[in-house]
């Protein structure tokens, strides 16, 4: 489905491939209030970061809150991956 590991990885690897940018950062989930199944609850986040010259890392949280809650906690999330290709 579209909310996984492997979609997270082409987001950011075809926005990094298509783009003049050094890394490249992608997040596909679920943040309700409608949409989760017993499989991929509501908060079910993937993350991926891709970056020049480097393997692109995927990363599967959840998160707990409502719709607002749980994007913002995505951001936080996306946001502090990119320090670590610092």
């Amino acid at each position: 489905g579209a909310v996984s590991g492997e979609v997270a990885e082409a987001m950011a690897s075809g926005a990094l491939k298509n783009s003049r940018a050094d890394i490249a950062l992608s997040i596909t989930g679920i943040a309700g209030p409608d949409g989760g199944t017993e499989e991929k609850p509501v908060g079910t986040v993937w993350f991926a970061w891709a970056h020049l010259g480097c393997e692109t890392k995927a990363v599967h949280k959840r998160f707990a809150g409502d719709r607002n809650a749980i994007r913002r906690q995505a951001v936080i999330v996306a946001l502090e991956g990119l320090f670590e290709f610092e």
